[in-house]
């Protein structure tokens, strides 16, 4: 039977029942008696002490512990919290001919966020030039997407103002949070290293930042190729480029066993729409049934598999607030071939 905490009430009672009866004092002890001071003072002390021990037993155990004890128990595994990294990515520059644009250039995008320029560069003879940049701040805000617009923080001579992204600024990602570091933290207790097999495969892909889901496949691509697909759904678009792909191969490379042939993709995207009626029809619950459904997809969507009709049909009858429903896209069940994946896509409303 579990010990449960008193509470200070209890506790008053206990003390002063027990100093009444030790003192050999008839009646009932008045309240402010001294009695009844020492044994509220005492209480007060004590019930600290339970609230303290209480805590404590918490932080026994990884699935309840908080952040300082969360982290200590990690580092006995060899785990880390995963820092934010930093987006990378380019922009093309026009200008006259010879015109440079020195390295550290600031470059500003519509939000206030800033990037530098990663060396100096300078306008070739068709008035353009391809110019690296980093997120002057590490984080997953620091991502743009192609053809966003930045703009130079100061105007350098002979360099017109403006410079459009043409190669994805991607790669940053936020500091790992509590949960997601408790979850690596339970899968290593749950799953110890077995030297290769699919859990550490998976193990393996959530150590680089910014991966959050991964899957392993061995034989896929032939016998002795294990194929590895992941997803970033931290980003803005959770499905990887090229790059990301690459950082989680290199990663991986030399944790694999010699004798498997490691293949890293990203999966393929497969757009779920769906044509929803709901009762009552609000902002509100629209909301609501638009949180549940992303929240199935990325719990329940993995490369190759089905999406029941019957989980969809869950996940907007729990939303809150929403008294009656009927979904009429998709009509079934939706299957996925190998490498793809259902994401997210948009609502029609009836």
């Amino acid at each position: 039977m579990p010990f449960l905490r008193p509470t200070l009430a209890d506790l008053v009672g206990r003390i002063m029942t027990d100093l009444t009866t030790r003192l050999g004092l008839s009646g009932a002890a008045l309240r402010r008696s001294v009695i009844g001071v020492l044994a509220r003072v005492v209480a007060g002390a004590v019930h600290l002490l339970h609230g303290h021990l209480d805590y404590l037993s918490k932080q026994l155990f990884p699935d309840t512990s908080e952040v300082e004890y969360l982290e200590r128990q990690a580092s006995l595994y060899g785990i880390a919290r995963l820092p934010a990294t930093f987006a990378t990515g380019a922009v093309v520059a026009t200008g006259l001919p010879t015109s440079v644009i020195p390295e550290d250039t600031r470059l500003q995008r519509s939000d206030g966020v800033e990037y530098a320029t990663q060396a100096e560069a300078i306008v070739d003879g068709t008035g353009s030039v391809l110019v690296s940049v980093d997120a002057v701040e590490a984080g997953v805000g620091g991502n743009a997407e192609i053809d966003v617009v930045l703009t130079f923080v100061s105007p350098i001579s002979g360099v017109t103002a403006t410079a459009p992204v043409t190669v994805a600024i991607s790669g940053g990602t936020d500091t790992e949070s509590d949960d997601a570091l408790r979850e690596r933290l339970l899968t290593r207790m749950r799953q110890p290293p077995q030297g290769g097999s699919e859990a550490d495969y998976i193990t393996w892909a959530k150590e680089v930042a910014g991966v959050t889901r991964a899957w392993g496949y061995p034989s896929e691509l032939g016998p002795g190729t294990v194929t590895v697909r992941f997803m970033r759904d931290g980003d803005l678009n959770p499905i990887p480029d090229a790059g990301e792909v690459a950082a989680v191969q290199a990663h991986m490379d030399p944790l694999v066993p010699v004798t498997a042939d490691l293949t890293v993709l990203a999966p393929i995207a497969d757009t779920l729409n769906f044509t929803i009626e709901i009762s009552p029809d609000t902002s509100a619950t629209r909301a609501a049934v638009q949180a549940e459904l992303t929240d199935l997809l990325t719990r329940e969507a993995e490369p190759g598999s089905t999406i029941l009709r019957s989980q969809i049909d869950v996940a907007v009858g729990t939303a809150a607030g929403v008294n009656d429903f009927s979904v009429t896209v998709p009509a079934a069940d939706v299957t996925h071939v190998t490498g793809h994946i259902a994401t997210f896509g948009s609502i029609s409303w009836t």
